[in-house]
């Protein structure tokens, strides 16, 4: 399974060069432009679990800062600011990490 399995190529391209300049991600903007928030919460599973990296069933701040590059190879990387942000917005357990649950909340938020 791929990402552009379940979004579309030009919809991925549109979110990920709305974020280019440092310090511009906005994740609500990003699932909308992406699409990902117009998903069903299995598609939303689905991606998540292509996020995670080492599929120990969250999202951690290091796989956060890579989040854009899943979507689109070459993309910029997320700054420290930006992952800690994206984190405490889902994190509802305050684990430090997102969980699948979690990232199915603030995706359809």
């Amino acid at each position: 399974m791929s990402l552009t399995s379940i979004l579309s190529a030009e919809a991925i391209d549109n979110a990920v060069k709305d974020c280019q300049a440092p310090e511009s991600f906005c994740y609500k903007k990003f699932f909308k432009l992406c699409g990902l928030s117009a998903k069903t919460p299995q598609e939303i599973k689905n991606v998540f679990q292509l996020l995670d990296d080492d599929n120990s069933g969250y999202i951690e701040e290091g796989e956060l800062k890579f989040f854009l590059q899943k979507f689109v190879p070459g993309a910029r990387t997320l700054s420290d600011a930006e992952a800690k942000k994206f984190i405490s917005a889902a994190d509802d357990d305050n684990d430090g990490r997102i969980g699948a649950e979690e990232f199915q909340a603030m995706v359809l938020s």
